[in-house]
C-alpha cells in the first residue's frame, strides 16, 4: 500500500472564515430526563457533556504547540478560529455539569476517569526535543483529525434530527446541541486540513482513526452506562446495545448503520470533510439559535 500523501479535494464553497461565538444557556427548566419518554436517549446524549470538555481542551492545548508548524497563512486563521471555538464549546457544557447535580446526579466520578484520559493518556510527555516530540505531537494532531470526523457526523445528524423536536425535547438542551453541532459542522474541515498540512501520512491516519474510533466506543458506553445506572429517578435500570439501536431507528440516536458508513468514508484517500454536511444549514441554524443569539429561552 503506497503511504505517499493525497491531496483530497475540498468544497471550496464551503470554506468560511471561523469565529467564537459568546453563547448564553439557563438550565434551572431543563428536567433531567430532558427527552420525554425517552431517558436513554436522553443519557447517551447527556455522555457529551461529560466527554467533550475535557477532550476539547485537550484539542485546544494540542492545537496551540503545532501553531508554529503551520506555514499557510490561511489555515492558520482557521486553527485560530478552531481554538475559540472549542474552547467555548468546552465551556458550555461545563455549565450543565453543576445542573446535573442539582438534579441528584454527580457526573464527578465518570468526569475523573475522562479527565485522566485526556491529560495523562494523551498528554504531554516527557521526550526530547526533535523527533521523538514532534512524533507524537503528530499522532496527537491524526487523533484530532479522526475525533473531529464524527464530532461533525454528529453535529450534522442533530441538525436533522427532526424526532427528537416531535419527541418534545427540552428547546433549551437542543438549542445547545445543534449550537455545538452547526459549529462542528462549520469547522469540520480545519482539523484534517491541519494533518494533511503538517503530516498526511495515511498509515497514521488509518492507525489513529482505529485508536480514536476504539476510544470514543469505550468511554461513550462507559458514560451511558454510568448514566443510566446512577439515574437517581430510574433505580435499577441498566443500559444495552439494544435499546442504543432501537433508538437509532426511532431517529433519536444516530442508526447503526449510518456509524458503520462513516468508517470507510473517513479512510477513503479521497475523503476531504467538506464532502460532507453542509455549512449554509449550520450558519442558517447559528444565525437563529437563541442561545448564540442573546441567551433567550426558545
Amino acid at each position: 500500500m503506497s503511504n505517499t500523501p493525497l491531496a483530497p479535494a475540498p468544497v471550496t464553497s464551503e470554506h468560511i472564515d471561523l469565529q467564537a461565538r459568546n453563547v448564553s444557556f439557563s438550565w434551572e427548566d431543563t428536567p433531567l430526563h430532558w427527552l420525554p419518554g425517552e431517558p436513554f436517549a436522553g443519557h447517551t446524549i447527556n455522555v457529551l457533556h461529560l466527554l467533550l470538555p475535557a477532550g476539547e481542551r485537550w484539542f485546544v492545548h494540542v492545537y496551540k504547540q503545532v501553531l508554529p508548524y503551520i506555514t499557510d497563512e490561511r489555515l492558520r486563521a482557521d486553527v485560530v478560529g478552531f481554538i475559540g471555538q472549542e474552547a467555548m464549546h468546552a465551556a458550555a457544557h461545563d455549565d450543565v455539569l453543576p445542573h446535573l447535580k442539582r438534579l441528584g446526579l454527580d457526573p464527578t466520578p465518570y468526569t475523573a476517569q475522562v479527565d485522566w484520559f485526556f491529560e495523562k493518556l494523551l498528554g504531554d510527555r516527557t521526550l526530547p526535543p526533535g523527533r521523538a516530540r514532534k512524533w507524537w505531537l503528530m499522532e496527537r494532531v491524526a487523533l484530532i483529525a479522526a475525533i473531529e470526523h464524527y464530532t461533525a457526523f454528529l453535529g450534522d445528524w442533530v441538525l436533522n434530527a427532526e424526532e427528537l423536536d416531535r419527541r418534545g425535547a427540552d428547546p433549551m438542551m437542543l438549542d445547545l446541541l445543534r449550537w455545538h453541532g452547526a459549529e462542528e459542522v462549520e469547522h469540520r474541515s480545519v482539523a484534517f486540513d491541519l494533518f494533511m498540512h503538517v503530516d498526511g501520512n495515511y498509515r497514521r491516519r488509518a492507525r489513529t482513526w482505529a485508536s480514536a474510533f476504539a476510544a470514543l466506543v469505550f468511554l461513550w458506553q462507559r458514560g451511558v452506562r454510568f448514566f443510566v445506572e446512577n439515574d437517581p429517578q430510574r433505580p435499577g435500570a441498566k443500559a444495552s446495545f439494544g435499546q442504543f439501536h432501537r433508538a437509532g431507528r426511532k431517529g433519536l440516536l444516530p442508526s447503526t448503520g449510518s456509524m458503520v458508513r462513516s468508517i470507510p468514508t473517513y479512510l477513503s484517500r479521497t475523503y476531504h470533510p467538506s464532502q460532507e454536511g453542509s455549512t449554509a444549514q449550520a450558519v442558517a441554524y447559528l444565525a437563529s439559535s437563541p442561545g448564540a443569539n442573546g441567551g433567550v429561552r426558545p
